[in-house]
């Protein structure tokens, strides 16, 4: 089944009398259950993929299809309402609120879409011990290692059970053990079932998806599907 579909898509900036294309006509298919890495140098337009497909900037033309659904056609509030619920995101920064424990950091997706407050907190509680915080969730992130505090950023992601977990550069602000440790999650998640975008400049974390999407001048260069043998992790 066809998750993510873009046709011809563009995003065109105008800076003064100068037009700069971060994107310049991509066209892919991401389908339901796939495990993605699109990487790039700076510049290249990997971000720009990245806030189209998360729904958190529009095209300037092209289409963009999500779960079925146009996203090319949508308004502020339908794009508002189809990141809360299709879309889980895992950032470099992890984007916690300081004051608030894992646990209420976990539930905020759920307090945006309505739910009840029993509901919130069963769900922000399983969620947490899929990433192993059970014993975890009422400190709050300045009581938390680095890695922990992406667990816990990733729990976050899940507690809607979107269709797509979408990170970028999950582990940049990471040590090397710890960057392991948070990639061996992801493989987890895919295990399980999670559609998982991962954007990073990194190869060693770029081969843990199956498939790389590679970005250049707003382009796709190369789209290769990764052997098993040259993984990391066993996916």
């Amino acid at each position: 089944m066809t998750l993510i579909e873009t046709q011809n898509l563009w995003k065109t900036y105008t800076m003064g009398a100068e037009k700069v294309h971060a994107l310049s006509g991509v066209t892919l298919k991401i389908e339901k259950g796939e495990y993605v890495a699109i990487m790039g140098p700076s510049g290249s337009g990997k971000s720009t993929l990245m806030n189209l497909i998360g729904c958190l900037d529009t095209a300037t033309q092209g289409e963009y299809i999500l779960n079925g659904r146009a996203v090319s056609k949508m308004n502020d509030d339908e794009l508002a309402n189809i990141r809360n619920r299709e879309i889980g995101f895992v950032f470099q920064t992890f984007n916690l609120l300081a004051r608030a424990t894992a646990l209420h950091n976990v539930e905020l997706p759920l307090i945006y879409n309505g739910s009840g407050s029993q509901d919130r907190v069963a769900k922000a509680q399983q969620a947490l011990s899929r990433v192993e915080l059970a014993d975890r969730m009422l400190h709050k992130p300045s009581e938390l290692s680095g890695g922990q505090r992406q667990r816990v950023a990733v729990a976050r992601a899940l507690v809607n059970d979107p269709s797509i977990l979408l990170a970028d550069e999950p582990t940049g602000n990471l040590d090397s053990k710890t960057s392991v440790e948070i990639m061996k999650l992801f493989d987890e998640l895919h295990r399980q079932g999670n559609t998982i975008i991962v954007v990073t400049h990194e190869r060693d974390i770029a081969n843990h998806a199956h498939r790389v999407i590679s970005i250049l001048d707003g382009k796709i260069a190369t789209d290769v599907i990764v052997p098993r043998e040259q993984r990391n992790g066993v996916n």
